[in-house]
């Protein structure tokens, strides 16, 4: 990771979707302090305009001496909360000052801000509101009065924590994903999508509910509360709902949306996909699990391709389907064979390394050609090929598909002028199957018609139109493809004892 990497403003999205700005590097853990000291003035605020209103009908009010306790209160927590804040987390400001990445303890640590920072604000509202309540409990004839305050102090804590945890896991997603780049969740979830859900409810709901509630239980005020009172309760509780609830949206909506564009490109067929984990709940577990899963699925593709080039497409693609296992089966086919003519003088006036370029553009064509007519080039013999039409897939053409390719390979090596082959075909019932051992096959095809093509071959390097077919393949080719073929000559071909009917090139 580079220093502009760590020191600069981090966006926490990927695939092209930016999410709010988010403080990393030194000015991380300073920055989440600051909105978290904001996040508990507001809530001073509204603890204050609710305390203004508190007097307990004798017209004597201490609403004075509460006031100033609460303000003299502040002035000391605020920066016993911010200091504490600061200690909890300097390992996190020590590995983002120094721009590496964090041990296992140290993300883990990190991963509690947002956690920490509401504790800490509950620990300072707690402590304020047993103050406040003792002073007005003193101050005020009525001492339920400071039940009240109490009460009234607790509820604004503990909004002010909700919402500075809710705040401080937005603010702090930079440093989130950091953290889980380097130790990715493993299933230890740090408040996931329930507690945050039941922790707006909260927020929206059940504080609000229960203040108003509490206004008309108030031992001190019998007449009930003022309507001033009770306004100012529902238009606080609708701000803070909806911050709430802006929060909890984007911090489960965002993330969805991301995964959901990454699924759509998995299904596509792009495995390139690399989420950002940002979160250390269910979310955070399903985004490592979606980038598992497409690195899963790219190894695959990675292994089905190589599989593909060592073995053939369609080899590649049954042993796939239906697993592999030593066997086979009797099926008809075309064999095509094509060999280099002259290769060993070819090698001693080219080199070794010209000459495997040579082939490499030779066997290019023979491939394109075969695959294009449904056929599979099913081993590679040194300078020649053994391919083969109707296995392991059927073809509803084999004969004539083999008899296509030898001609356009032949016509395609002509017009290439770098090397002289010849092509031979041949077609009849063979065993087609994997051979070799349990831990080592190989797809192939035994049988006359492949021994009779590598015969044929020998007789094509001879003749002008450097193809030669069995009269039998050619009689069980497709009419068009027949008027393409004249007969020849009846020759015993090596190692056979019947005679063979031959036709070339016409």
């Amino acid at each position: 990771m580079t220093t502009e990497d760590v020191s600069r403003p981090a966006t926490v999205a990927r695939d092209g979707a930016w999410a709010e700005w988010a403080p990393s590097g030194r000015s991380a853990v300073p920055f989440i302090v600051l909105l978290v000291i904001v996040a508990n003035a507001v809530g001073v605020g509204t603890v204050v305009l609710l305390l203004v209103g508190v007097d307990d009908g004798s017209g004597r009010s201490g609403r004075t001496e509460v006031l100033w306790t609460a303000a003299a209160y502040l002035v000391l927590a605020f920066p016993i909360g911010t200091v504490a804040g600061l200690r909890r987390q300097r390992a996190t400001t020590r590995w983002l000052t120094d721009r590496r990445e964090p041990t296992g303890t140290e993300a883990a640590q990190a991963l509690r801000l947002p956690l920490d920072s509401a504790l800490i604000a509950a620990s300072i509202w707690f402590v304020g509101a047993v103050l406040t309540a003792a002073v007005s409990a003193v101050v005020f004839p009525e001492p339920l009065v400071g039940l009240r305050v109490g009460v009234a102090v607790t509820l604004g804590g503990v909004v002010t924590a909700g919402v500075t945890y809710l705040l401080t896991a937005r603010a702090a997603r930079a440093v989130t994903a950091r953290a889980l780049a380097a130790h990715p969740p493993v299933g230890a979830l740090v408040l996931g999508v329930r507690p945050r859900l039941l922790l707006t409810w909260a927020l929206t709901s059940g504080v609000p509910l229960l203040g108003v509630v509490l206004l008309f239980l108030d031992p001190s005020n019998p007449g009930g509360p003022g309507e001033t009172a009770v306004v100012f309760l529902v238009v606080v509780a609708l701000l803070v709902g909806g911050l709430a609830t802006l929060l909890t949206a984007r911090a489960v909506g965002q993330p969805l949306r991301q995964l959901r564009r990454a699924v759509q490109r998995v299904g596509r067929g792009d495995y390139d996909v690399d989420v950002l984990v940002d979160d250390a709940g269910e979310i955070g577990l399903l985004q490592e699990g979606v980038n598992t899963m497409a690195a899963g699925l790219a190894e695959r593709e990675r292994l089905r391709d190589l599989f593909g080039r060592h073995v053939g497409t369609t080899v590649a693609q049954q042993a796939l389907r239906t697993g592999v296992s030593l066997g086979g089966e009797q099926r008809t086919v075309a064999a095509l064979f094509v060999d280099i003519a002259g290769s060993t003088s070819l090698v001693r006036r080219t080199g070794p390394e010209e000459m495997v370029g040579l082939l490499n553009r030779f066997f290019a064509v023979v491939v394109d050609t075969v695959e294009a007519e449904g056929g599979l080039v099913n081993k590679f013999e040194g300078d020649a090929a053994l391919c083969v039409f109707g296995a392991p897939t059927d073809h509803p053409d084999p004969a004539g598909a083999a008899l296509r390719a030898a001609r356009r390979i032949c016509a395609a090596v002509a017009e290439a002028g770098e090397v002289d082959v010849g092509v031979g075909v041949a077609c009849g019932p063979v065993w087609a199957g994997q051979v070799g051992a349990a831990s080592r096959l190989e797809y192939t095809v035994i049988g006359d018609p492949v021994n009779e093509a590598a015969r044929l071959t020998e007789l094509a390097k001879n003749h002008a139109g450097r193809a030669v077919a069995s009269e039998v393949t050619v009689r069980g080719a497709a009419p068009d493809e027949r008027a393409h073929w004249r007969p020849d000559r009846t020759v015993t071909l090596r190692g056979r004892d019947e005679e063979t009917r031959t036709c070339v090139r016409a």
